[in-house]
């Protein structure tokens, strides 16, 4: 340490906000350059070569083999897969000095499909899987937590080439179990969640997600059974549909000044309706707006929920991406003035041509108390499969603890978590675009079907440093920490300084990755403070316990210690290492 390019730091830096954000810059990890753009250092170097080294590990040995293709990528071939549009202004984009378009890529399925396109022509040749570490770009709108979400990132993205729905299943299975054995050695406590595509595309998709206060991602498990998804693909149990003849006729009722749920409730329950109505009872009409891709346009969109909950845009816009979807505003609504604001109703939305959607929990044949369509008047006994048709369901309301189990009835609960990796079933997506096709055992051409498997690297250091840190810094699991044992030299004897350096000496004889504190002038609470900042597993202090003739071992994530003899410490630890 005396000659490590490191900086330990006392205080957090001003702009963290996250507890790995403060530590790997404390710890001199990291250093920011600008918003979401970090430098690493040696020790960050040395944490990150190890989550590759692992994931290279994994890939390999399911049969995937490593190429690298460039971040700089001509517009021309995102242009072809369409999303040149559909990224919008997630792209980095640039022009080279004669005006031709270029852009950072973010994923890179369009470059493997052509590559594969360019090499092979046979079933013979399939199935087939390829992978990448590389940085990619995301313009992100508002980097935050340090490395957990930046516009630069290492990520490892793969993908599998077969000629079949089978072959598919069987390459997405390998994956996954890859991404389990992955996260399993990193040391994470991780989840697997259902999960939607987005702009990926694809059908089967999944997750993993590693629970944590400071996670972007909130998911939901079962407290009964194994289901657990984010809360853009979560389903909930809904109402039994009943039959919509059921209930009596709709009622327009005069409800001035009720813009409001609970404007309405209160209004309602002074009314001597014959019944007591909640939030529950009324149907929230919120009005969004949505653009395709390369949209100058936007149409208006309608979603119905339950008075009682609140509307999830990101749920609502992780379903219909790469559609944009944003909450209208006033100007949106003088393009339709039918549409009252705080009294809309679904009625009249099928000759208005305006979409309308509803949260599943809005089952057929229910009634609900919603707008009239007319300022100041409300209507009851408003049923669905009667008095209104939705154009379809999509899941929109915000998911909260208690809710229903689809599977099993359960109740679900709410969790926080930061993704480490997404697996995909791409499909023929990209190979349509792109004709990438093999000639079939009958001699006639076969369109084959990919897989898209990501892992975030870079943010797999955050998310294991979220989960492993304590009151004193990191706590690295041993697969990644930089070191196997930090090995500390306090005092001012040379004698002290002498042994630490033999003892050094055959720990790496015997294959131990050692981080030698060999700092004079430094005082011991200094270096014992960075020992715990700079979270090696394994510490080892040479002191004035010397003149005994033994050497402390302590354990960085339990505090446990013990003595063991100078003369016996290199077998000692590394038998404790490997215990």
């Amino acid at each position: 340490m005396s000659t490590l390019f490191l900086r330990t730091l006392r205080d957090d830096p001003a702009d963290a906000e996250v507890p790995s954000h403060k530590l790997l810059v404390r710890a001199g990890y990291v250093r920011r350059v600008a918003p979401g753009i970090y430098s690493w250092l040696p020790l960050g170097m040395a944490v990150l070569e190890n989550v590759e080294r692992i994931v290279r590990e994994e890939m390999n040995a399911i049969g995937s083999q490593e190429v690298h293709f460039p971040a700089l990528i001509p517009r021309e071939i995102f242009q072809e897969s369409g999303r040149w549009a559909d990224y919008g202004d997630a792209l980095f984009r640039l022009r080279d000095r004669k005006g031709a378009d270029y852009l950072l890529g973010p994923t890179h399925e369009e470059l493997f499909t052509l590559l594969v396109k360019g090499e092979y022509s046979s079933y013979k040749d399939y199935p087939l899987a390829l992978y990448q570490i590389q940085t990619k770009y995301r313009d992100e709108a508002r980097p935050r937590a340090g490395i957990l979400r930046g516009r630069e990132f290492i990520m490892k993205d793969s993908y599998s080439f077969d000629l079949d729905d089978d072959g598919l299943r069987r390459s997405y299975q390998a994956h996954r179990g890859a991404y389990e054995r992955i996260f399993t050695r990193l040391g994470f406590d991780y989840r697997i969640v259902f999960a939607v595509s987005g702009a990926m595309g694809g059908s089967a998709s999944e997750e993993f997600l590693a629970p944590a206060l400071s996670g972007e991602d909130t998911f939901v498990q079962c407290t009964n059974c194994d289901y657990a998804a984010n809360t853009e693909a979560v389903e909930i149990a809904a109402p039994e549909p009943t039959d919509p003849a059921d209930h009596p006729a709709e009622q327009v009722l005069d409800t001035p000044d009720t813009p409001t749920i609970q404007t309405l409730v209160d209004r309602l329950n002074s009314m001597a309706l014959g019944r007591h109505f909640t939030a529950a009872d009324t149907l929230k009409n919120l009005v969004l707006k949505m653009r395709a891709p390369g949209a100058d346009d936007w149409e208006l969109l309608i979603i119905g929920v339950p008075g009682d909950r609140e509307v999830d845009l990101k749920r609502i816009a992780g379903q219909l991406d790469p559609v944009q979807v944003e909450q209208a505003g006033p100007e949106d609504l003088q393009r339709e003035p039918r549409l009252v604001k705080g009294y809309i109703g679904p009625q009249l939305l099928a000759d208005l041509k305006i979409r309308f959607l509803v949260d599943p929990l809005v089952t057929e044949g229910s009634a609900w108390v919603t707008g009239a369509n007319e300022a100041g008047k409300h209507a009851a006994n408003v049923v669905r499969g009667r008095d209104f048709a939705p154009d379809g369901e999509i899941g929109a309301v915000e998911i909260r603890d208690g809710d229903r189990c689809a599977r099993c009835g359960s109740p679900l609960e709410v969790a926080r978590g930061i993704e480490l990796g997404h697996v995909f079933q791409l499909g023929r997506k990209y190979a349509d675009t792109f004709g990438l096709t093999a000639l079939g055992q009958d001699g006639k051409p076969v369109t084959v079907t990919m897989g898209s498997y990501g892992v975030g690297v870079t943010r797999a250091v955050g998310a294991l440093a979220e989960q492993t840190y304590d009151d004193q810094g990191l706590c690295w699991p041993r697969s990644v920490a930089p070191a196997d044992v930090h090995l500390v030299a306090t005092g001012k004897d040379e004698t002290v300084f002498a042994a630490a350096e033999r003892l050094a000496g055959e720990l790496e004889e015997f294959g131990v990755r050692v981080l030698h504190d060999d700092r004079r002038g430094v005082s011991p609470g200094v270096k014992f403070k960075d020992a715990e900042l700079i979270g090696v597993p394994t510490i080892v202090i040479v002191g004035r316990n010397l003149a005994d003739g033994v050497v402390e071992l302590r354990d960085r994530k339990s505090g446990d210690r013990r003595d063991v003899p100078v003369d016996d410490a290199a077998a000692q630890i590394r038998a404790a290492l490997d215990g």
